[in-house]
């Protein structure tokens, strides 16, 4: 079998992670590596990657903790992917519990595009269905429609960009996709972002017209989105 590494960034909510680790272990398809990257976390992720290992049968997966100062999820990523071994990496998000064929399917798809360097699936945001599309470099330009937790190539993975807090997975998949790199969908939801009942920075397209758009915390919010996204624009010399 052609081996796949996990790479898991995390701070802090501890029970989500937990559950996220266990769709992990709990693969049709075996990791070679589960590689978790504590960024600074101030609960005790060790403990849940120990217990972790007590209850589940690990003799074929390399379970691998690495505590690092809080340094933002790019440079968590960047550390796991030094680590890994697998022809294949996912950057698994933290909150994300995968469905138990999530990586078979991603691995399938793979192979059966040969000429594609990662595969994408859609998602649930918590209840909400976020569908991606047919990978097009013209439509990614336009907005992301590729998580971060998508299976990769290694041979075809490059760096996360430290210095950016926002739209961090846009701007792997634009400078992937310009250097010739291409993508696969599969059009069914292969995982779930647990959002644990709090504020998401995900707002419905309906608030950013008006009147919402004029709303003080909406506005607040919608300010913070538009300058982020500028950023990459710039980045990628995209212009409308």
């Amino acid at each position: 079998m052609e081996q796949i590494s996990v790479v898991i960034p995390v701070y802090n909510r501890a029970k989500i992670f937990a559950r996220a680790l266990e769709s992990v272990v709990h693969q049709s398809y075996r990791p070679l590596q589960i590689i978790v990257i504590d960024d600074g976390s101030t609960e005790d992720i060790a403990s849940v990657c120990e217990l972790s290992k007590q209850m589940n049968n690990f003799a074929e997966v390399e379970l691998i903790y690495r505590r690092q100062k809080n340094s933002g999820a790019p440079t968590a990523r960047n550390r796991g992917l030094t680590e890994a071994k697998g022809e294949y990496v996912i950057f698994w998000d933290a909150d994300a519990v995968g469905e138990p064929q999530m990586l078979e399917k991603m691995h399938h798809a793979l192979v059966q595009n040969p000429n594609a360097s990662f595969a994408y699936s859609n998602f649930l945001f918590g209840k909400k269905n976020m569908r991606g599309k047919t990978f097009s470099f013209e439509a990614l330009k336009q907005r992301n429609y590729i998580m971060s937790t998508s299976l990769i190539r290694t041979k075809d993975a490059i760096l996360w960009d430290e210095t950016l807090k926002r739209f961090q997975d846009w701007d792997l998949w634009l400078t992937m996709a310009e250097h010739g790199k291409k993508g696969v969908w599969i059009d069914e939801v292969l995982f779930q972002v647990e959002t644990d009942g709090t504020m998401s920075s995900w707002l419905p397209s309906f608030v950013y017209q008006a009147p919402f758009r004029w709303l003080p915390y909406i506005r607040k919010r919608i300010l913070k989105y538009e300058q982020a996204r500028q950023i990459i624009l710039n980045k990628h010399k995209i212009s409308f």
